[in-house]
């Protein structure tokens, strides 16, 4: 401690430089809180983003694989309905 400087004066400006240095840490933080949340959000985003196009995919696929069950289950009945009738027509 300086003997010239009155105690309060030291005091003011210790308290001044721990505020200023608290502050600096502060920013110092946020700024690697927020890059670490950007980098975090770029890996999330594709997947994400990978996970839509997987259900978009799924679901055209499923109703082509429908429409397709749909279109032989009517080729079926088709058929039976004309071996039937062939089969009633030869009686």
């Amino acid at each position: 401690m300086d003997d010239e400087k009155a105690v309060i004066e030291q005091a003011m400006e210790r308290i001044t430089t721990a505020v200023e240095t608290t502050k600096d840490t502060a920013v110092t933080a946020v700024k690697k809180v927020r890059k670490a949340a950007k980098k975090v959000a770029k890996k999330v985003a594709p997947k994400k983003a990978a996970k839509k196009e997987a259900k978009k995919a799924a679901k055209k696929s499923s109703k082509k694989a429908a429409k397709k069950t749909a279109k032989k289950a009517a080729k079926k009945t088709a058929k039976k309905a004309t071996k039937k009738k062939a089969g009633k027509a030869r009686r």
